[in-house]
């Protein structure tokens, strides 16, 4: 890390600004063997100025620079910011510039990974700084939020201290058993313990499940049989016609995708095929992808018609989804009945004209995940996929451990799979990271964060 990066920290194409960014030792030295105005390396820290960039005695861009001085800065490395107009052609020519005076283009995340590497994050930071940036609700931001700040971190460590104890007073019964002052840690000791730090954890982990569909949404498949009204459903859930409704059954021949927000829970919905015996080579490709569909939803909403006899083709469908989580509606409430509703456990009616029925399915999906209120998410609500994956791995040891010590295994056995939950929780934070951890997580960054 001993060479100055440099970046487009904005999104590319043209805006009213773009900001070029630098950091490094030669970060400023850079910027002003370009920058007509102040001479930027006497100038205070945190302070923005006014000037030209120039190359060959030709103005490029009129900018502002803003610089900020180590170690109070985002990766605790001397940065600088040039504040461009917003033009594709005029900001690279600046970044150019910058490449030309000795910087080096920067990797992917690479500005938040020496933030890391630096210490003035951990990686439940750095990884909060991906998840504001993709945040869809109120809700993930708060949590995105809330690891920025550190709390992710504040809970990990609370955690690894308990544990940390358990293994220290183990280690010094080990090691120095002629102290008669020090506690002596035995299996009838070590369980409360155990049992308090596994049940911080299985409610971390429960909450971790509902933080996930905060965070990335449901993949929702509306399923059912040609013509029964899936494309109406989804073109009123997003209100707007998305999809095509026609009174001719098989309109929908492959997978039409929207976003909807309902009580802050990301609803990816997916309006497929009909579901329908067929000898249309093309229709089948569609009844296939439906099937599939079925299986890598996270919701399903399977649709029937109110005015037809339920067929084997809905039973087929009922049958193939009986243990995913999935609504059962039941469209075209205005038209004469000659469904058998006792086949159902539960069930809507509904028309999908209809914008109070609309408002029902939306209110269904909301009871179905009793999501907390946005002023109820707090750091215990962890989102991040590998973070409660190590969370699993932690509480996979505690449980090893709680098995040895009433199986009465002696103490130091206990200790392994104590150690192990402790390296689980600090790959979290990331003690000891390795460095093709690392470098796998920032590349997953966009260029110039």
């Amino acid at each position: 890390m001993n060479d100055t990066i440099v970046a487009i920290s904005t999104a590319y194409g043209a805006g009213a600004i773009s900001i070029v960014r630098l950091s490094g030792d030669e970060a400023i030295d850079i910027a002003n063997k370009s920058f007509k105005g102040k001479n930027l390396k006497q100038v205070k820290s945190h302070t923005i100025h006014y000037g030209k960039i120039m190359a060959n005695n030709e103005i490029i861009d009129e900018v502002l620079v803003s610089v900020f001085k180590a170690p109070k800065t985002y990766t605790k490395e001397d940065i600088v910011e040039i504040n461009c107009h917003g033009g594709a052609f005029v900001t690279q020519r600046v970044l150019e510039e910058m490449i030309k005076n000795g910087a080096r283009i920067a990797e992917a995340g690479e500005f938040t990974k020496r933030a890391f590497l630096n210490g003035r994050i951990d990686l439940t930071q750095a990884e909060a700084v991906m998840d504001m940036i993709d945040a869809k609700t109120k809700e993930s931001l708060k949590m995105a939020n809330l690891g920025l700040r550190g709390d992710v971190k504040k809970l990990v460590n609370s955690l690894r201290e308990k544990l940390l104890l358990c293994v220290a007073k183990i280690e010094v019964n080990i090691d120095y058993p002629e102290y008669e002052d020090e506690e002596q840690i035995t299996n009838d000791v070590l369980k409360p313990l155990l049992n308090e730090v596994k049940d911080e954890l299985e409610e971390l982990i429960k909450k971790g499940e509902i933080s996930q569909i905060i965070k990335d949404g449901l993949k929702t498949a509306i399923i059912g049989k040609p013509n029964v009204g899936k494309s109406s459903l989804l073109n009123g859930l997003l209100r707007e016609n998305k999809a095509i409704v026609t009174d001719v059954a098989g309109t929908t021949r492959d997978i039409v995708e929207g976003r909807i927000n309902i009580g802050g829970i990301v609803l990816n919905l997916i309006d497929t095929a009909g579901i329908r015996e067929t000898n249309d080579v093309v229709e089948k490709i569609g009844v296939q992808k439906s099937l599939e569909e079925i299986d890598n939803a996270d919701l399903l909403i399977l649709v029937f018609d109110n005015s037809q006899v339920l067929d084997e083709d809905d039973k087929t469908i009922l049958e193939k989804t009986k243990d995913k989580n999935r609504i059962i509606i039941v469209n075209k409430s205005d038209l004469t009945s000659q469904i058998d509703y006792s086949i159902f456990d539960d069930y809507l009616l509904i028309s999908t004209l209809s914008e109070d029925d609309i408002h029902k399915v939306e209110k269904k999906i909301k009871d179905i995940y009793q999501m907390n209120e946005e002023e109820q998410i707090d750091a215990t609500y962890i989102g991040n996929a590998r973070q409660i994956g190590k969370l699993y791995e932690a509480l996979k040891s505690i449980n090893d451990a709680l098995k040895g010590a009433n199986d009465g295994q002696v103490v130091d056995m206990i200790n392994f799979d104590i150690f192990l939950a402790l390296k689980a929780l600090g790959d979290i934070v990331g003690v000891n990271a390795s460095e093709s951890l690392i470098n796998e997580l920032f590349s997953e960054f966009c260029l110039g964060k």
